[in-house]
């Protein structure tokens, strides 16, 4: 099973943000343990470099940066999921590059909170907790 992680689930765990942090966490489990790949854009790698950096130094963040890269796969977003993005006419045009980078992956699920910038996506958006609850335990009964 493929999963496509927004930022606010990273960060949620590198933050240890409550009351997020505990699915959060979960879900980073799944990808570290290989039960899921954890597929991360390189937008939202950019982004959570981008916020690390006001509060981190620059050695925290790259050992930050390596440890995601264990754990998680990162994927580049193409010139056509621009371009799929767009067509989508979301107002958060980088909520529609992260749906149109998910379906182009052929993601299983997008995890986020924030489900409500996603209500149109291409491709199914869980939270974390939804997941774990929900879709995850109808996928391994199979």
């Amino acid at each position: 099973m493929r999963l496509l992680i927004d930022a606010n689930i990273l960060l949620d765990v590198l933050q240890k943000r409550l009351p997020h942090y505990e699915y959060s966490a979960q879900i980073w489990n799944l990808c570290a343990n290989h039960e899921a790949e954890g597929m991360v854009s390189s937008l939202t790698f950019a982004n959570i470099v981008y916020v690390m950096r006001r509060h981190l130094d620059a050695e925290t963040v790259c050992q930050i940066a390596d440890m995601l890269g264990r754990v998680f796969v990162f994927a580049d977003f193409t010139a056509d999921d621009l371009q799929a993005a767009a067509r989508l006419r979301w107002q958060d045009y980088e909520d529609a590059v992260q749906a149109a980078t998910a379906k182009r992956l052929e993601a299983s699920c997008i995890i986020t909170r924030n489900g409500k910038d996603f209500k149109n996506s291409p491709v199914p958006v869980a939270t974390p907790e939804d997941f774990l609850l929900h879709i995850l335990p109808r996928h391994v009964l199979r």
